[in-house]
């Protein structure tokens, strides 16, 4: 976790069918009335059921389900495939749906780069920034300048530089487990991993952007001489992005905590089973 609040950037089960008053036959909201049996020549007696009905009603069903499958896949108009496009019938946005366009062209190292010049970019870039900056990566001088300098406006980036590695200092390194020297020590993994949650544009003009980025992380110390567990973290980083040069940066940013959900019943996992999950599992590109 990086010091300072400027420069931190870590930081009803549904009811049986019989309990919905509007759940009947096909979804039809028709109802059945079951007649008593009785003799077969009784007027009011129950028929025997028709297997071929039956047989028929399938069928209709599985054609529909075919059909309502393919249209989906056709995919909808040019609206709905246009960024940030709004599904019909619906209001407000729909911050989980893909917008079709992909907003990321291109690498800068091992950071994404090359968005796109909209809202659809700027929360992309937003978003694969905060993963970057709350890499372990961040606690190594080279690879935390290469960050900077790949994520921010070039105007700020070297004044943020030289505050930064003032501020990874080896009394840092020592309060979060680390060697002198930011290294890691012997029999240990070193946890930093900054995971989106969700994104969200506070503010847009044709050149400048504000986004905020849900985020939840892991820092920490993997290994059974541990005396810095992994933890997780909730936050929200707010980041001014400016386009420069072809593609969004970061001019300033800041970050407040959660916000925070309830702790589940999760048992923690075992230190080697932690260190065993960060060297298996990578990271993400990051997308609108």
């Amino acid at each position: 976790m990086s010091p300072g609040d400027e420069h931190d950037y870590r930081g009803k089960d549904q009811g049986s069918r019989s309990d919905d008053p509007y759940s009947t036959l096909g979804g039809t909201r028709q109802t059945r009335t079951r007649l008593p049996d009785g003799d077969p020549g009784h007027p009011h007696a129950r028929r025997p059921v028709r297997n071929s009905r039956s047989l028929v009603t399938i069928t209709a069903v599985v054609v529909l389900l075919v059909a309502a499958i393919a249209i989906a896949n056709r995919g909808g108009s040019d609206d709905a495939a246009s960024p940030g496009a709004k599904s019909r019938g619906t209001a407000g946005s729909t911050p989980t749906a893909p917008t079709g366009t992909k907003p990321v062209q291109g690498k800068n190292g091992t950071i994404a780069s090359g968005f796109a010049h909209d809202e659809q970019g700027a929360q992309s870039a937003a978003a694969n920034y905060a993963v970057a900056l709350g890499s372990a990566e961040m606690f190594t001088a080279e690879s935390r300048r290469g960050i900077i300098q790949a994520t921010h406006d070039p105007a700020v980036a070297q004044k943020l530089q030289d505050s930064l590695d003032a501020a990874y200092s080896p009394a840092f390194y020592k309060n979060v487990g680390l060697n002198d020297d930011g290294t890691t020590p012997t029999g240990l993994t070193f946890v930093s991993r900054t995971v989106p949650v969700g994104t969200k544009v506070v503010k847009m003009e044709s050149d400048a952007a504000t986004v905020e980025v849900w985020c939840t992380g892991l820092v920490g110390l993997a290994g059974q001489d541990s005396t810095k567990p992994v933890t997780g973290t909730w936050f929200t980083i707010s980041q001014e992005l400016k386009w420069v040069d072809g593609d969004w940066k970061i001019s300033s940013s800041r970050q407040t905590e959660g916000p925070t959900p309830v702790n589940g019943d999760n048992r923690a996992s075992t230190a080697d089973e932690m260190a065993a999950a960060v060297d298996a599992y990578g990271g993400f590109t990051y997308a609108r």
